[in-house]
């Protein structure tokens, strides 16, 4: 899971692999794989930062080199 600030200040994770695509207008959205959109206060880059570390603590990366 990766932590993201709603606009509101409230954190939450957010499974990385339910996200299916990122949004940056100027706001960063994530479109969820249900259809949700969760607008937050990080930028684009740091959500990919996040989910690249998250994809190399669980060993992701392993199978995909």
């Amino acid at each position: 899971m990766i932590e993201v600030t709603r606009l509101d200040g409230k954190t939450y994770y957010v499974n990385p692999h339910q996200i299916e695509y990122i949004e940056a207008n100027p706001d960063t959205t994530l479109v969820m794989l249900s259809g949700k959109h969760l607008v937050v206060r990080e930028s684009y880059e740091e959500i990919l930062d996040r989910i690249v570390r998250y994809r190399r603590l669980i060993g992701a990366f392993k199978s995909e080199e």
